[in-house]
């Protein structure tokens, strides 16, 4: 006992102590990676709307669920008969509901079981939602629906649920959301479990070499045994680390790959991001597919009411002065044949649309179209007057010939009050009112600041039609009066910083007899309004001009120019 070095008595501590740290480490690491595999957690997870969220006729389910967690969110909706699913713009939906009583989901419990809804009280039905134009799409179902939540656009969706308005909205909502499956301890739990393997492996060849290598060199064959040991145990020692260093390294790739392979969540914005709570009052108030759907049931509705000669057949999809002019149009042309219709209102081929992105109604927009059986190119002008209404055709106007369409931006455009000049030349108020001048007189003062093409000459036809009228009636005094109808005016902002200024001017033509016992005649077109084509009292006619003004920026020292003009005539009358 007295020739043994006094430091082997702390050999198998070192070695306690090595198996301790291989063993924690083996825990540390397979809890590591046991964070990728056994205890992942679930890809996705689902939420329900609770049962007493109070019955309502439509629900609203906020447009932050959407973003929420990232990735495409699943709704499953179960009802009873059938129900409908729409996606339109926050403030779109928003102002559809208006005062109605609505239930809003508004987001998830804290432990993700629960979808948290609010109630809100109101008027007890709503219209059916169902057609109307704010919806970008619509899904409708009976009993059951699967919905995959994507945006049709950039910005924020929200979406309505409803049944026709008067009923309950289904009460049994879940969502599905993508979880999140990142498990930060996992790639530090590997890395430490590997030190501490490493670590142990370390110490216990320390340990074995301070044992082998202090001996009292007396014994039989001391010599050849140390001699043997330092010829043998290097490379024994050499094959220990380098099997424990492959253990080692085998365990951190294994623990890479599934990390690799592991599902991460798809990036988003949270709820509180920009995008989430991006101001829409920039977005035009439709999209491309919206604006072709509407314009399609215009054109339907259109061909309907002119092939029947009906105007009932309008009346969801044109009003306005449109309406006004196709009405009387029908009923002349029920008595007189050869009265030449309206142009039709085609779809089919669409040149291009103006879309305004101010977002308060009532909200105007213009497509340009020329379909079959249009000559020239046609203005067609549609406005939605409240949310809970649809897009109407209150215009239709057909090009100048040789007139150039001003450039408008197609996403979405700025309209400006009718009074307000900022920017321009002449205000949209300015320039109806010097165009209804122009057409009065041939020596108004817009003459210079108001021009046409010379293969469109409808100012100098007019004028010109009026003069004869005047030098050819014989029997009569006849007047002429071209009014503006303020509210009828519209100003779309175009990409060179004018505008187009859009309207309705009333052109009347009253006539009364020079002396007593004269007559006036009227053409068999107003006859059939007037109900007589003769009059010894005084004769009273009335047109609707539907016209198109292109007014230069402020600053520009070019004139203004008459872009569509057509007029109908809606009114005969004997005094």
């Amino acid at each position: 006992m007295e020739g043994k070095p006094p430091l082997m008595i702390g050999v198998p501590l070192r070695l306690k102590t090595a198996v301790a740290l291989v063993l924690l480490g083996l825990l540390t690491l397979l809890a590591g990676i046991g964070q990728r595999t056994i205890w992942a957690p679930s890809e996705t997870f689902t939420a329900s709307a609770p049962a007493d969220a109070g019955a309502a006729p439509l629900t609203v389910i906020d447009q932050n669920l959407r973003t929420l967690h990232g990735g495409t969110v699943k709704i499953n909706i179960e009802g009873d008969g059938n129900f409908l699913l729409a996606a339109g713009r926050p403030d779109d939906v928003d102002a559809w509901v208006g005062q109605t009583a609505h239930n809003t989901v508004t987001g998830v419990s804290e432990d993700g079981k629960s979808l948290q809804v609010e109630h809100a009280d109101g008027e007890p039905t709503a219209p059916n939602p169902a057609g109307s134009d704010l919806w970008v799409s619509t899904e409708n179902a009976s009993g059951e629906l699967e919905y995959s939540w994507t945006p049709p656009a950039d910005g924020d969706w929200t979406l309505l649920l409803a049944s026709d308005g008067t009923q309950p909205a289904p009460a049994s909502v879940s969502m599905t959301f993508p979880n999140d499956t990142s498990t930060p301890w996992a790639i530090p739990l590997m890395v430490l479990g590997s030190l501490l393997i490493l670590g142990g492996i370390a110490l216990a060849l320390l340990s074995m070499r301070k044992r082998n290598g202090e001996g009292d060199g007396k014994g039989k064959g001391s010599g050849f045994a140390q001699r043997a040991r330092a010829r043998t145990e290097p490379r024994s020692s050499s094959r220990v680390t380098m099997a424990a260093a492959g253990v080692v390294a085998a365990a951190v790739v294994a623990g890479t790959g599934v990390a690799a392979s592991a599902t991460s969540p798809a990036p988003g914005p949270s709820p509180d991001s920009s995008a989430a709570a991006q101001d829409q009052s920039g977005s035009p108030v439709l999209l491309d597919a919206q604006f072709r759907r509407i314009l399609e049931q215009v054109s339907s509705a259109a061909d309907a009411g002119d092939a029947a000669k009906d105007a009932a057949k309008l009346a969801d999809r044109v009003g306005g002065t449109e309406l006004e002019v196709r009405t009387q149009n029908y009923k002349i042309r029920s008595r007189v044949g050869s009265y030449e219709a309206r142009m039709p209102v085609r779809s089919t081929k669409l040149l291009t649309t103006v879309v305004t992105s101010n977002r308060d109604w009532p909200r105007s927009v213009l497509a340009v179209t020329q379909g079959d059986g249009n000559v020239v190119p046609q203005l067609l002008t549609l406005v939605q007057s409240s949310p809970r209404e649809n897009y109407k055709l209150v215009e239709t106007n057909p090009l100048q010939p040789g007139t150039t369409f001003p450039t408008i931006n197609r996403d979405g455009t700025e309209t400006l009050a009718a009074t307000d000049k900022t920017g321009l030349l002449y205000s949209g108020e300015e320039a109806m009112s010097g165009l209804a001048d122009r057409l009065t007189s041939a020596e108004s003062p817009f003459k210079a600041k108001l021009v046409e093409g010379k293969s469109s000459p409808y100012i100098a036809d007019t004028l010109s039609y009026q003069a004869e009228v005047v030098k050819a009636g014989e029997n009569g005094n006849f007047s002429f009066t071209h009014k503006v109808v303020p509210e009828s005016t519209i100003v779309f902002r175009t990409a060179d910083g004018g505008a187009l200024v859009l309207g309705r001017i009333n052109f009347g033509f009253e006539g009364t007899p020079k002396a007593a016992g004269d007559k006036l005649s009227i053409g068999d077109d107003a006859a059939a309004l007037a109900g007589g084509k003769e009059t010894t009292t005084g004769m009273v006619l009335s047109f609707a001009e539907s016209m198109a003004v292109y007014v230069p920026p402020a600053g520009s020292t070019d004139p203004m120019k008459l872009v569509a003009a057509t007029r109908g005539l809606v009114g005969a009358s004997f005094k």
